[in-house]
């Protein structure tokens, strides 16, 4: 078993977690693309990420270029800071407790997402205002921590103009650049946000469907309510929300930010999202009957 981590996760929780989870555990530290590829080429067959969603991006997009995923088996300490991922497929945020939950867990095929310039999404894609959200967000994680995700959603939601975008699912017109468009979320997972925000409540990562979420743009009054729903993952009952399940989502139009497991593309003009249905084997507890909550 290898422990790959992230470079900001602290050596002595880390301590903590490798004692966890035994003897046979190996950690490689991994600062860049080459320490992740030479770590991976160890052989080792079950691996765990120990960091946040951008860390599980990252090892995920690295066995999707190897031509891995399906036969590695992965698992996750959460040493993010939002770890959305985890709180969706209801892994322990402490890590010792994970540690435990991994070791006692069952293995599952998971789904990922996969876009037409070959970046894997383990948890939600965003355009528009989500994306610049969490660019907001991202100059205040360190100061803010998770908190940094809701105060950067009022920044980029209060100063949201929209973007003209044409969203297809499965070859059909979602909406057209007659409107314009708040937000395009992509969801695996169901959590954003650092778990303050439900993407879909309906998103679970073994369904072999992308859920596609999109707002219309309004004004600042309507927005703030969309952002207070969004927490509780009631805007769906919105008229200016459309929602469905999706194999194949293609985006176009105006150019704007997009965001794939909180990694952020500035001016993204075209893409086309496709689901990997069970493309990797991922370790959940074993009390887990359900993926998502």
């Amino acid at each position: 078993m290898a422990t790959s981590r992230a470079g900001g996760v602290a050596g002595d929780r880390l301590a903590e977690v490798v004692a966890e989870l035994g003897p046979d555990a190996e950690v490689a530290e991994c600062a860049g693309p080459a320490d992740l590829d030479a770590a991976l080429d160890r052989g080792h067959d079950t691996l765990v990420a120990a960091g946040g969603d951008g860390t599980l991006h990252t090892l995920a997009g690295a066995l999707y270029r190897r031509g891995e995923l399906a036969s590695r088996t992965v698992g996750l300490i959460p040493m993010g800071t939002g770890n959305d991922f985890a709180r969706g497929v209801g892994i322990p945020l402490r890590p010792v407790q994970a540690a435990r939950a991994l070791r006692a867990g069952t293995t599952r095929a998971l789904d990922l997402i996969v876009d037409d310039t070959g970046v894997v999404t383990v948890n939600a894609v965003h355009l528009g205002t989500g994306a610049d959200s969490t660019r907001a967000a991202s100059w205040l994680k360190r100061w803010l921590g998770p908190a940094s995700f809701p105060v950067g959603g009022l920044i980029a939601g209060w100063a949201a103009r929209g973007y003209r975008l044409r969203v297809e699912a499965d070859g059909e017109v979602v909406i057209g650049t007659d409107h314009r468009v708040l937000m395009v979320g992509l969801a695996n997972g169901p959590r954003i946000g650092g778990g303050n925000a439900i993407l879909d409540p309906d998103a679970r990562p073994d369904d072999g469907r992308i859920r596609l979420v999109v707002s219309r743009s309004r004004g600042p009054a309507a927005r703030l309510v969309h952002a207070v729903r969004l927490h509780r993952g009631t805007h769906p009952m919105e008229l200016d929300v459309h929602r469905r399940a999706a194999s194949v989502v293609r985006v176009s139009g105006e150019p704007c930010a997009a965001t794939s497991d909180g990694e952020i593309e500035e001016g993204v003009a075209a893409r086309t999202w496709r689901v990997l249905p069970g493309a990797w084997n991922f370790v959940l507890p074993a009390q887990c009957d359900r993926t998502s909550s």
